[in-house]
């Protein structure tokens, strides 16, 4: 005690009251803080727009795409041209449309065509060569295709193998598998209208003035307005986001990654084998050599629609307006009179300048 005393007695100890404290007070700086105001320029603000509503890009470019070739071909703007290009990106649409739900997820299909193809030869070989019903011979090759991009899932899934590599190995797998079972033969169409029309269905026309609409192209409308709603509207389509963004994060919120993974890769087996069904009224005649294109059609038509090849960012809209734009240009630059292989040279470089468009805008979110 008598230390402390002498401690706290103690002339060299500093002391300080209430009163120097408010002298101090007093003398400091009282101006209110202020934050800069974040003025964004216009095109600052368009980067942001474009950003957050990727369908924005495709419908521009679809517009503008369309009006420029009807200048050069003004028979481009007639229903009848448009309607004809509805009518060759059906099956890219709906191919597109089950790429799309695997690109959210940051993984991609290579063998989404051969699952078209090898569904359609099951269907029409049950239904034609083999006297089943015509829907259940249908059913069976939409299943099969289901199958198909369930084996997918599980091995990207369980097996923990890059997409790509799986699907490219997967592409090979099933080719193989639709030329022993064909035996590389082609079902003719007067085959198909004999003994199973049902195949035919989205093939049929109706007209609206000038105009040609199939069932296949309203049947693609409706699929794709399903698919947003699935994707937007449900919590599967909300998980399916979060695992293009990240997986981790994903898991440790508690999302299923492996099963949400695999019912991807599994809806999109699916919907490619409703496709197939769509694929045999298009053309008229099942070929095991039909649609090779449109494996990398269908990746084109996404990348173009405005999703993010990184996954977590992307349009069903904007995939069927990507397949769209592709038919338009193939279109109007034919009826333009450009050769097809310039044709091919300017959807190489639509994609390369989507792609490049997508780094600028993910740099625009960081």
């Amino acid at each position: 005690m008598g230390g402390a005393s002498k401690a706290m007695s103690n002339p060299d100890t500093p002391t300080k009251t209430i009163s120097d404290f408010e002298a101090k007070l007093d003398a400091a700086d009282k101006t209110v803080a202020q934050f800069d105001k974040d003025d964004k320029t216009a095109f600052a603000k368009l980067r942001g727009f474009l950003r957050d509503n990727p369908t924005m890009i495709p419908a521009l470019v679809l517009v503008v795409s369309i009006l420029a070739f009807g200048i050069v071909a003004p028979r481009f703007l007639g229903m009848g041209a448009l309607t004809t290009v509805l009518q060759q990106v059906t099956v890219t649409g709906f191919v597109a449309l089950a790429q799309t739900v695997i690109i959210l997820t940051a993984g991609i299909d290579l063998s989404v065509g051969e699952i078209v193809v090898l569904s359609s030869l099951i269907m029409g070989n049950l239904a034609v060569n083999t006297g089943l019903p015509a829907p259940l011979a249908i059913l069976i090759g939409i299943a099969v295709g289901t199958v198909m991009g369930i084996f997918n899932g599980v091995l990207v899934a369980k097996m923990k193998l890059p997409p790509f590599i799986v699907t490219l190995g997967t592409l090979s797998i099933f080719r193989a598998l639709k030329l022993a079972y064909s035996h590389s033969e082609s079902i003719r169409n007067v085959d198909i209208e004999e003994k199973a029309n049902l195949l035919l269905f989205f093939g049929d026309r109706m007209k609206i003035g000038s105009a040609t609409i199939t069932f296949g192209m309203i049947m693609l409308v409706i699929l794709a307005f399903v698919m947003w709603y699935v994707l937007n509207r449900t919590a599967w389509g909300r998980h399916v986001h979060a695992l293009g963004d990240d997986p981790d994060a994903a898991m440790l919120s508690g999302i299923a990654v492996d099963k949400t993974l695999i019912s991807v890769y599994g809806v999109a087996g699916l919907i490619c084998g409703f496709t197939a069904w769509v694929a045999v009224g298009r053309v008229g005649t099942i070929s095991p050599i039909g649609f090779e294109t449109v494996n990398l059609d269908s990746i084109t038509a996404v990348v173009i629609g405005g999703t993010s090849l990184f996954g977590g960012r992307g349009s069903i809209v904007g995939s069927v307006l990507g397949a769209i734009i592709v038919g338009v240009f193939v279109t109007g630059l034919s009826l333009a009179g450009v050769d097809s292989y310039w044709q091919t040279f300017a959807t190489g470089c639509l994609v390369i300048v989507a792609v490049a468009l997508d780094q600028y805008l993910r740099r625009a979110s960081k």
